[in-house]
């Protein structure tokens, strides 16, 4: 059952001791409010400003998972902060670990500072939970899809224009990158995993991928530098850093250029003119 009243003091308690800054918002310079408000709280978990006072005024339908679940990231809330919330709202809490979608807060506050950077947030099977405006404009919005379609392993080999965003001659070493890496993850979560799921769909629809699988490849690591190839901006070479959450298996990977390379000029140019059309679909 709900307990409006604790889930309102709760979630007002939350808005209220975070800063514009600790999520990314710009504080401007007549601020008078004590921590965020209901409106940019709201914008954070994607639901309407009206929706959000009324859970703090006690009032409105009970939340459903999904809205829960928003409300907890868009808060920056910790596992146990994101639990306490679910049981407020009459909700059981969802699973942890490996499978848990929920970004930490260190994560996410990295991210935050991470604007003017190509950077995302993917599981270990490659789904994309957030992006950077500029790493949309790098590689499209990862984020908007459904299904096994959110690993990008599984659309490597499912959809053709998933690779266009790639230099070709990365092609094939990306391909053996995939299967192999899916390999270890079925071997490592074992059957019935997700990781095993996305192989055996992937098995009955992909010839490539059946000839990879079965050449039992592992280990084989992505390189330090990724070559793309943007419709708007050209080649670019870009190293990527990788930060583990190792609770959650998340990675953050951020993708920089060398200064002064030309490189570097095209993701300046990049930042100015975004790429609203491009689509790793």
């Amino acid at each position: 059952m709900i307990d409006r009243a604790g889930l309102a003091e709760f979630l007002r308690r939350r808005r209220e001791s975070l800063q514009p800054e600790d999520v990314g918002l710009p504080r401007g310079q007549r601020r008078r409010t004590s921590g965020l408000r209901r409106e940019e709280v709201a914008a954070l978990c994607h639901m309407s400003t009206d929706y959000y006072a009324r859970l703090e005024r006690e009032r409105g339908p009970q939340p459903s998972e999904q809205m829960i679940a928003s409300i907890a990231q868009g808060l920056h809330l910790s596992l146990d902060e994101r639990d306490h919330l679910f049981r407020l709202a009459g909700q059981h809490p969802p699973a942890r670990g490996v499978d848990s979608e929920h970004i930490s807060p260190g994560l996410l506050r990295i991210l935050d500072r991470l604007a003017d950077t190509p950077a995302e947030i993917v599981t270990e099977l490659g789904e994309t939970l957030r992006q950077t405006p500029l790493g949309v404009a790098l590689v499209g919005d990862a984020v908007d899809h459904t299904g096994p379609a959110r690993s990008r392993g599984y659309r490597w080999f499912t959809d053709p224009a998933s690779r266009a965003i790639y230099a070709p001659e990365e092609h094939a070493f990306l391909s053996r990158m995939y299967a192999s890496g899916l390999r270890g993850l079925a071997t490592l979560r074992g059957p019935g995993s997700r990781a095993a799921h996305y192989a055996d769909l992937l098995l009955a629809r992909s010839e490539e991928f059946r000839v990879l699988w079965d050449a039992h490849e592992i280990g084989i690591r992505p390189h330090d530098v990724k070559r793309f190839v943007h419709p708007e901006v050209g080649a670019l070479e870009l190293n990527c850093q990788t930060l583990l959450d190792p609770d959650q298996s998340h990675r953050l990977f951020v993708y920089t250029a060398v200064p002064g390379s030309e490189s570097y000029e095209k993701l300046q140019l990049l930042s100015v003119i975004g790429a609203p059309s491009v689509t790793t679909r």
